[in-house]
């Protein structure tokens, strides 16, 4: 029995933290939503009582490193599964990236795995598995959008946002994201007005979403890589309705009501980029 599952990346439109935590993570509150960006996990039943990864991209680890890898292995553990997998990563999200493209594969990997060991887990409780993982995951579980507090893992469902096409672009560089976290200084910060942000989701109102957008870790993210911040500048030069950082970059996205203006920015940003995607906000959850 194969088992198919999608693992759709996220963005953040406004990320914000709060102060560094006694236990070393930091405290944010952010809001999430899915795109239509998105990996496919296979998973296989394995005769050997074992986990292997199998994917064509050179980036990403076949090992214990890897957060499909973790997740596969925690469900064994708790749940004294012996049987063994072999999930496959068609890799489509960029690798770190700011998407949460392996937390998303973990939440796929946990959603999957569920089904095929019959474990009858609710999301919720995957959720709470998701986070011994990473904080992103619990997110990635449910899907959708929502507002994501504590170190990630605390998650308030919302509504979907308006439906708008996202045009994302990603720099040939890698951002470590503790990297980004341990340089922030949170005296010299533009907090974003997250519960603005959220109000105008609720409220469906596009314009002020657009004003919205925040995010605190630009402030060391654009300082330390000058083609980050070109790449917002030329978004902006090019008539984005909004542009913002996700999460710990690289990549940057612009959102646009309207296909033509989507278009012209996409080919505006092909000389600039290597790596241009244009999407539209996925919002509500594919998997509730």
């Amino acid at each position: 029995m194969r088992i198919l599952e999608k693992a759709p990346a996220k963005i953040n439109l406004a990320l914000d933290v709060l102060h560094k935590r006694q236990d070393g993570f930091h405290e944010v509150k952010m809001i999430m939503t899915m795109i239509d960006l998105a990996d496919r996990i296979e998973l296989t039943p394995l005769k050997e009582n074992k986990i292997t990864i199998s994917s064509h991209s050179r980036y990403v680890p076949n090992d214990e490193r890897n957060l499909a890898y973790k997740a596969a292995a925690l469900l064994k553990e708790r749940f004294q599964v012996n049987e063994g997998v072999t999930i496959s990563i068609d890799k489509q999200i960029p690798v770190a990236a700011g998407l949460a493209g392996g937390s998303s594969d973990a939440a796929a990997t946990l959603r999957g795995l569920n089904k095929m060991w019959k474990l009858g887990l609710s999301l919720d409780e995957l959720a709470v598995l998701g986070a011994e993982i990473g904080s992103d995951v619990s997110f990635c579980v449910y899907g959708g959008t929502a507002l994501a507090t504590g170190r990630g893992e605390i998650i308030e469902h919302l509504p979907a946002p308006p439906p708008c096409w996202v045009i994302l672009a990603k720099p040939f560089i890698g951002v470590s994201t503790a990297d980004v976290y341990s340089k922030l200084n949170l005296e010299n910060v533009t907090h974003p007005n997250v519960d603005q942000m959220i109000k105008a989701i609720e409220e469906q109102d596009y314009s002020t979403i657009c004003q919205s957008l925040g995010n605190v870790l630009e402030t060391v993210t654009l300082e330390k890589y000058p083609e980050v911040k070109q790449l917002k500048t030329q978004l902006q030069r090019f008539g984005a309705d909004g542009v913002l950082m996700s999460g710990s970059g690289p990549t940057v996205f612009a959102i646009t009501e309207h296909e033509s203006r989507m278009q012209r920015i996409y080919n505006g940003l092909r000389g600039f980029c290597n790596q241009v995607y244009a999407v539209r906000i996925l919002g509500e959850s594919p998997f509730k």
